[in-house]
């Protein structure tokens, strides 16, 4: 009977509280890398890894398997990614400070709390093209990313002007009906990620479809009732009203106004910048002076791209004086890297 007892309490207590496990197996090129587990608040910073999104990190095992297990997220879904690369330490606090880093694979995926997800090897050993899970919705993003695929298709087949303005207005319908049959408002905003990125080749069609198309008036109602208190529901209300603004503003204002405008404020900006920039110049020059002879030799050969140790044998001294230069010189002329360093000297 205590047995009993104590199979149903902790079988309660499991389900009240939930718990996530994310796991997967890594291709014999990556196992050497690292895995990250990561959420995404920002759904334009949905590809890459960004060190701010990071909630966890694990090396696969010796056969290549990883695994993330716990019970701190959230009850509701939200945007996760899984990202794996073999960059060094350095390259990484390099790399991942702009979202990407050479030899790696990612997959995007909708979870919560309580989901058991797998990424199994496809029918050909690709890694992260397939997901199983208990939620439904968790593969949404794989099932898109294959519409997109056949899109990008659709447009390469005739590289014509007349195919590329036929071929976006039917996408644009495609996609956005396509989402709104999944019943998941994250899956419509990736789509909407997608069309409305200002990198995108589509985002000059998108802003003109935003004056006529009720749907993305209608997206945002259906993130208010699924996801009120979200921060994706919120960053879309502003980035909505940020492009309605937009395309509203420029109905019937000429377009020379723009332009003397912009002159105007360039103008103004440029006095500003060079009027800066002499007295930083001035500064800096002051600066300098105070400089030791050992410390304007580590400074000179900084500016000849020069790594710490490069610059330790050509001085004769260890990396750690070197290191402790470097500080002093940044102290003196008041920056905290070596490219703020070459910038000041440059100008």
């Amino acid at each position: 009977m205590k047995t009993l007892l104590l199979f149903v309490f902790i079988s309660i207590a499991s389900y009240s509280f939930g718990q996530y496990q994310f796991s997967g197996k890594v291709n014999a090129q990556l196992k050497e890398g690292k895995v990250y587990l990561s959420t995404i608040e920002d759904y334009r910073k949905i590809s890459g890894v960004y060190s701010e999104q990071i909630l966890n990190m694990t090396l696969p095992d010796s056969l290549g398997n990883f695994s993330f297990t716990g019970d701190n997220l959230p009850q509701e879904n939200k945007m996760y990614r899984i990202h794996l690369d073999t960059c060094s330490d350095e390259e990484q606090s390099i790399n991942h400070f702009t979202g990407h880093c050479a030899n790696s694979k990612e997959v995007v995926f909708i979870a919560n709390n309580t989901d058991t997800l797998s990424f199994p090897f496809s029918f050909d050993n690709e890694m992260f093209c397939r997901i199983l899970s208990n939620n439904d919705k968790a593969e949404l993003f794989l099932k898109i990313d294959s519409l997109k695929h056949e899109m990008r298709f659709a447009f390469g087949t005739y590289r014509s002007e007349a195919n590329r303005s036929l071929n976006t207005k039917k996408w644009f319908t495609i996609l956005q009906e396509y989402g709104k049959t999944l019943q998941e408002p994250l899956a419509e905003l990736y789509i909407y990620s997608f069309l409305s990125d200002r990198t995108n080749d589509l985002h000059e069609y998108y802003l003109e479809d935003v004056k006529v198309n009720p749907y993305y008036e209608n997206l945002r109602v259906r993130l208010q009732e699924k996801y009120p208190e979200s921060s994706y529901t919120k960053q879309y209300e502003a980035e909505l009203e940020a492009d309605e603004f937009l395309v509203n503003r420029n109905k019937g204002i000429p377009w020379w106004i723009y332009f003397l405008g912009g002159f105007a404020l360039f103008s103004v900006l440029g006095n500003f910048y060079f009027i800066g920039k002499w007295k930083q110049l001035q500064k800096t020059s002051k600066n300098v002076e105070t400089l030791s002879k050992q410390e304007q030799k580590v400074m000179e050969l900084i500016l000849e791209d020069k790594s710490n140790k490069e610059i330790a044998d050509a001085l004769f001294i260890s990396v750690s004086t070197v290191k402790t230069h470097i500080n002093n010189i940044y102290k003196k002329l008041n920056i905290s890297s070596r490219e703020e360093l070459k910038n000041l000297y440059i100008s």
